[in-house]
């Protein structure tokens, strides 16, 4: 049995045993270095002899997939699984399976620390005392502040358990509404545009779907408030990111932090923005997550090699 594993370096080096325990377990394993994009010709080619892909963020399309003959069973090495052409794998009788819910707690801590980031411009004025800059400026509290959540998910109910101890009023937009978390979180749902409206941050947590790609646009970004702050954890294609830049710049909205987008590493202007806080797609990137991740993965492979029922497979 042939592995390729695609994670990110920081994971590999974080809990090597990931590669240790897949070593155990196939004939040949092959990490590829990611974190400075990978080549699609090299891509394809360790792909034609893998029975299994282990993937993080690279793209799994239909040229991989097709190149990779003997392939049986792509492991998303996450919970977000939009860059693995799920339908075309089950088109050639490819298992999908990933590990949701693991990352939760370190996507959510990200999360608040971009939102106080964001409200007292610790970035920018950290930036600014290096240089011998000595500049007083106001913030805003979060305590007390309306939180939209886009995203109720495990991430989403994580951050509004956060939001408790600063007595924010949280609102949640999202297909899953689990109304008995809601109701132990002191949460209630709302349609888009009133959270929009009425949200003093607004938390993007969830999935990359081809139905809400770009949803937020010229349009939704006209609804929020001038003092408003986008935060992002989830997936770059959420934003229209020209649209976005244009609320920025003209002072639709006061902030964004953004820890994901459309092209990674970034290449327009967005990032750079004084009134943006950019993390590089680091949501997930905490000891605790990567052993969970890892700890699923590895039994996972065990559980494929030995014919068992296997965990967390997507349909």
């Amino acid at each position: 049995m042939n592995a390729l594993i695609l994670v990110r370096d920081a994971f590999v080096a974080a809990y090597p045993e990931l590669i240790e325990e897949t070593e155990k377990l196939c004939t040949n394993v092959t990490v590829m270095k990611t974190d400075d994009g990978v080549r699609k010709e090299e891509l394809l080619k360790e792909a034609a002899t893998a029975d299994i892909i282990v993937v993080a963020v690279v793209k799994i399309d239909r040229d991989v997939i097709d190149a990779a003959t003997n392939l049986k069973y792509i492991i998303k090495f996450g919970a977000g699984y939009d860059n693995i052409d799920v339908a075309y794998a089950e088109e050639k009788g490819i298992i999908v399976s990933n590990a949701p819910g693991q990352n939760a707690e370190s996507a959510a801590d990200l999360a608040f620390g971009l939102m106080l980031a964001s409200s007292r411009s610790i970035p920018q004025k950290d930036a600014e005392v290096k240089t011998r800059v000595w500049n007083n400026s106001l913030g805003n509290e979060v305590h007390n502040k309306k939180l939209g959540i886009v995203g109720f998910g495990s991430i989403g109910q994580a951050i509004a358990k956060r939001a408790n101890g600063f007595s924010m009023e949280v609102m949640a937009y999202g297909n899953y509404q689990n109304e008995e978390a809601a109701a132990l979180l002191n949460v209630r749902f709302a349609d888009l545009d009133t959270l929009l409206t009425e949200s003093d941050y607004v938390i993007l947590s969830t999935s990359l779907t081809s139905k809400n790609k770009h949803f937020i646009n010229r349009d939704t970004l006209g609804k929020m408030k001038s003092s408003a702050f986008l935060i992002n954890i989830s997936r770059g294609g959420l934003i229209h990111e020209g649209d976005l830049v244009e609320a920025l710049k003209n002072g639709g909205i006061r902030g964004a932090a953004l820890d994901v987008f459309e092209v990674e590493p970034p290449q327009n202007e967005l990032s750079m923005l004084p009134n943006v806080i950019a993390t590089p797609h680091i949501g997930g990137a905490t000891y605790e997550a990567i052993v969970n991740i890892s700890t699923i993965t590895i039994d996972n492979i065990q559980r494929f090699i030995e014919e068992e029922e296997l965990l967390f497979v997507v349909h």
